[in-house]
């Protein structure tokens, strides 16, 4: 039966395929390929399948002489830069035997050279095993390049995510003027709903083609044969690519198992992922510490709490970072589930409570304590582990999640989170009583230099409980995409809503310039790795091109028809509400009335069902969007049915669409 663990297997049984060509190799891997295994056993993992080494994907990097294999992972195309990197390597090292292995199916890299003929074999593949055996120096020595979609992290049995196109972002109306300055004028798009695939940018299409295949071999692995929805102009792209797909078609011909995908486009919510209104202790985590480098969906967990170390600051960097992603998963794993699916309270309890375990089971002198828990006591508690090597090694899984749970309570930048909240309910209750101007004006006061002199500095050591960069980022992109939910206003509301953007530009642009460091979203949006670099002129062109993009966001459901809405205002009995757009539409997949949403669009019938809607005038053909993503998965349920059975829910669990939301989801979504 088809479970939604089958899915989670499918990244280790990739891995499997790679692993097998590393015997005695030095292994070069991509940061995007490399957080991909990170949660799929780790380097170590290679290391036992008898690797020499594991290295950075780099130019800087080489082989001596008694090292005459290597394996090449990446995430790209088998072009340009990373043509140039695997040839630097190769060129300066010894090699006789030479694998790569690329995420980028052979069809999209002649795509990508501009073949749309069907070709037997695979001949860039071919072509490029002949460059390698060129650069070792000997046509007779052996090359092989083959492709395997190395693209998947499993979280855990009910969440994927998809690290390696964590830069794909739905399509905004600023995207729209791009596309439409290269068209010619009769055939400019009116919306973003008339945008299709031949539309995008070439590098999109790539993405977007790299990513239906990886899902596609997902399913063929798992003997799935799909129905596909999409709601948002960005996944209808994806969805229609999927359906399609030409090795999907013959898939669905016979695979034995069926379920439904449905795409959605983040932008139609972006209130949840910048909110501060969960309450999940990994979302706090992920949150809070530093990520780890090179990766997005991972952070560092200082482990010097285990050391004899003293702290110093020049100690941060003496001891490895642990993380969240553990290999041990038969004494972890329930841990790390209760994190991911549980409140707050109960998880942090649930840490101490194996902790404790833990400390018992190695006969360790822990001393119990009630009540409310402290990063202090998880601390003393993780402390204990030091006096036995035994101990530390076995428990160290445990003994990462501790520490990170411990950090975060004690992170500064926690008391933060409470105080965006809080602006966040506020900016909910006055959406519905004011224009979006005037909501907008009440976020100037926050906009100020931290530790500044009119700051509460007797209540705050440099500011740190202060709203810095990032906290103003969030909140302008909560209220911005809860904008279409305020009041309409005319053209004198307009130029109003004009002047008060630029005011906050400005404001916005010196708080960014007065930071002494720069956090990891201020550079990204800057380009600038420090604040010294980091000038006024820089810093105010990148706070533009933000609200360019920011005042795309509140018109992305304008097109939806029942689903227009994430907010309910308060009647004055009840206060306003926010309601996540991934929670409606779960509603409406597992309501029990199962009526059709015209919003989720139904996209499997591809081609064929393209020609039924224009002959449906001559024909009685149902409309394609009739279809319900229940129904398709389980059409012998019938209608009408009551509650779903636990396994009929996680086997459509939301893991595709959270791959791009940043977040862990809650349990309401989970379920």
């Amino acid at each position: 039966m088809l479970t939604s663990e089958s899915f989670a297997l499918f990244p280790l049984q990739v891995w499997e395929k790679v692993k097998s060509k590393v015997k005695k190799a030095v292994v070069f891997m991509d940061d995007r390929c490399a957080e991909a295994l990170h949660w799929s056993g780790g380097a170590a993992s290679f290391l036992e399948a008898g690797a020499r080494n594991v290295k950075q994907f780099s130019s800087f990097e080489a082989c001596s002489e008694n090292e005459p294999k290597a394996v090449f992972v990446v995430s790209t195309l088998l072009k340009g830069r990373t043509v140039d990197i695997i040839r630097d390597i190769v060129s300066v090292s010894h090699f006789q035997y030479c694998v790569v292995f690329t995420a980028v199916p052979h069809s999209v890299h002649l795509f990508a050279n501009h073949v749309t003929a069907e070709m037997e074999g695979s001949p860039v593949f071919a072509q490029f095993e002949e460059k390698l055996c060129e650069w070792m120096g000997n046509m007779n020595y052996t090359a092989e390049v083959m492709h395997a979609p190395v693209v998947f992290a499993p979280i855990s049995p009910q969440l994927i995510l998809t690290p390696a196109f964590g830069s794909m972002f739905p399509l905004l109306s600023s995207d729209l003027e791009k596309i439409n300055a290269k068209r010619p004028e009769k055939k400019k798009c009116a919306g973003l709903n008339e945008v299709d695939m031949h539309s995008l940018p070439v590098e999109l299409q790539i993405q977007v083609k790299s990513l239906v295949s990886a899902v596609n071999s997902m399913f063929e692995a798992t003997g799935t044969r799909e129905e596909s929805f999409a709601v948002g102009p960005m996944s209808r792209i994806l969805a229609g690519e999927l359906a399609n797909h030409s090795q999907a078609k013959t898939r669905r011909k016979t695979a034995p198992n069926k379920a439904s995908i449905i795409f959605v486009d983040r932008t139609m919510d972006l209130t949840g992922a910048v909110g501060h209104h969960g309450d999940n202790l990994v979302e706090k985590i992920l949150t809070v510490l530093k990520p780890l480098p090179g990766h997005v969906t991972d952070v560092q967990v200082d482990m010097l709490e285990l050391t004899s170390l003293k702290r110093t600051p020049h100690s941060e960097n003496t001891v490895a970072p642990g993380c969240l992603a553990q290999t041990t998963p038969s004494t972890v794993r329930p841990l790390w589930e209760a994190m991911l699916t549980s409140k707050h309270k109960e998880a942090v309890m649930e840490v101490r409570r194996h902790l404790v375990e833990a400390a018992s089971q190695e006969k360790l002198p822990i001393k119990m304590s009630m009540g409310r828990v402290t990063p202090e006591q998880l601390c003393s508690y993780v402390k204990l582990f030091r006096r036995s090597w035994e101990a530390l090694e076995s428990h160290c899984g445990l003994l990462q999640l501790g520490l990170a749970t411990a950090q975060t309570l004690r992170h500064p930048s926690l008391a933060r989170w409470d105080a965006c909240l809080a602006f966040e309910r506020l900016l909910l209750q006055a959406l519905g009583d004011s224009d979006f101007p005037a909501v907008l004006r009440q976020l100037l006061p926050l906009m100020k230099p931290r530790g500044g002199e009119d700051s509460l500095s007797s209540r705050s050591r440099l500011g740190e409980d202060e709203c810095g960069p990032d906290e103003l980022i969030l909140l302008l992109t909560y209220l911005y995409s809860l904008a279409d939910e305020a009041h309409h206003g005319d053209a004198e509301e307009e130029e109003e809503l004009e002047k008060l953007e630029q005011e906050l530009m400005g404001t916005l642009t010196l708080v960014i310039t007065q930071e002494t460091e720069l956090s990891p979203l201020v550079q990204k949006l800057t380009g600038c790795c420090n604040a010294e670099e980091l000038t006024t002129e820089r810093a105010h062109v990148a706070v533009e091109e933000m609200f360019r993009t920011l005042r795309g966001l509140g018109s992305t459901r304008d097109h939806l028809k029942q689903l227009r809405s994430v907010y309910t205002a308060s009647d004055g009995v009840h206060q306003a509400t926010y309601c996540p757009f991934l929670r409606q539409i779960l509603e409406e997949v597992f309501n029990p009335d199962r009526h059709e949403c015209p919003d989720i669009e139904h996209m499997s019938g591809g081609l064929t069902d393209l020609l039924k809607t224009g002959f449906s005038m001559f024909m009685k053909v149902s409309n394609h969007t009739s279809i319900h993503p229940f129904s398709s998965a389980y059409p012998e349920s019938g209608r009408g049915g009551s509650s779903l059975s636990q396994e009929a829910q996680t086997s459509l669990s939301p893991a595709a669409w959270a791959s791009s939301s940043g977040r862990i989801p809650r349990r309401s979504l989970a379920r």
